[in-house]
């Protein structure tokens, strides 16, 4: 039984229900027993002899479907982060490889009770994970933004980022760009997507001028995007993540394409998977290791009733190399 359906049997609203099992805000204590009543014979809460975070000193921790094809290294440094602090606090972690927004993974380790807590190393737009989890009250932690506050959140400020490096490529005197993003009900493809348009207006220079290609980026579309991309006259590439840029520095080179003299480029992600090209690319660097050992920590602490933080931003460095030499 969610919140919803349980708010509508007992004739109450979802935020009364919310307030109950959180034993947030205010409420009457004959409502908060009902409530409270309910859920436990639903299996929404557990009985009071059940202590969080010792049952069974495991963590799941959710990594996307793609992590293997897409050769992203975010969250294999996140996860090995996560498991850093783990190992040190005494914990174990058990991998859940999902499809977005499939949630058949976290159900089994949750009912079956074989995890304490949940770490979402992705953050979806009407996450169903963060709305499961959220709804049965389950100790979940999330790599990235969330507006659900009962989620311990790790993040990198990738609009401000994004913002920052723009503002950098602009004062490099360029004005003409193309931003290439993947699928926006990724949060932080959003984030990144709105960080560039604000430095766009900030530095007075017309969104409506610009390049904009949003969607899955496949090889066999790379002829077509990169062909618009010349003809369109684009100065700097922006790409949204370090896949996206090896793909099309890879194929920009194979096409005797000179970086920066023809085109130049940059990635909101940084990665070893850059280090291959020369010149160097221009990069945000996140430390995603240490982002996995916050998520981790904070989640964990919480488990074991110490203080943690519920939301954290991480820091970010600009790494302004030769990809991006002024025109």
């Amino acid at each position: 039984m969610t919140q919803d359906e349980l708010a509508i049997k007992l004739g109450v609203s979802k935020s009364t229900v919310s307030r109950a099992l959180s034993g947030k805000g205010r409420i009457g204590e004959k409502t908060r027993d009902q409530i409270i009543t309910l859920a436990r014979e639903q299996g929404m809460l557990k009985t009071s002899g059940e202590t969080r975070g010792t049952r069974s000193r495991n963590i799941g921790v959710v990594l996307p479907a793609d992590v293997y094809s897409s050769g992203s290294l975010y969250f294999h440094d996140c996860l090995l982060g996560i498991c850093e602090v783990a190992s040190l606090l005494d914990y174990h972690v058990l991998i859940i490889i999902g499809m977005m927004n499939d949630i058949a993974g976290i159900r089994t380790l949750v009912e079956n009770e074989k995890v304490d807590g949940i770490i979402l190393t992705r953050s979806l737009e009407d996450d169903k994970a963060v709305q499961y989890l959220t709804d049965i009250h389950f100790p979940t932690g999330i790599t990235g933004i969330c507006e659900n506050d009962d989620v311990i959140q790790v993040d990198t400020d990738n609009e401000a980022a994004t913002e920052h490096l723009t503002s950098l490529l602009i004062g490099r005197g360029f004005s003409k760009f193309a931003l290439i993003v993947e699928d926006l009900t990724y949060n932080v493809n959003r984030s990144r997507r709105d960080g560039f348009c604000k430095a766009l207006l900030k530095n007075g220079i017309m969104e409506k001028n610009q390049a904009f290609y949003i969607g899955t980026l496949k090889k066999d579309n790379l002829d077509a995007i990169i062909s618009d991309i010349m003809s369109k006259k684009v100065e700097c590439i922006v790409c949204g993540d370090d896949t996206i840029c090896t793909l099309i520095t890879s194929r920009l080179q194979a096409d005797g394409y000179r970086i920066p003299q023809d085109i130049a480029i940059a990635s909101l992600y940084n990665s070893s998977n850059l280090n291959c090209f020369s010149p160097a690319i221009t990069a945000v660097n996140v430390p995603a290791i240490q982002v996995g050992n916050m998520i981790g920590k904070q989640l964990i602490n919480y488990l074991m009733g110490k203080e943690y933080v519920q939301k954290t931003k991480m820091d970010y460095e600009i790494l302004l190399r030769k990809s991006s030499n002024g025109i």
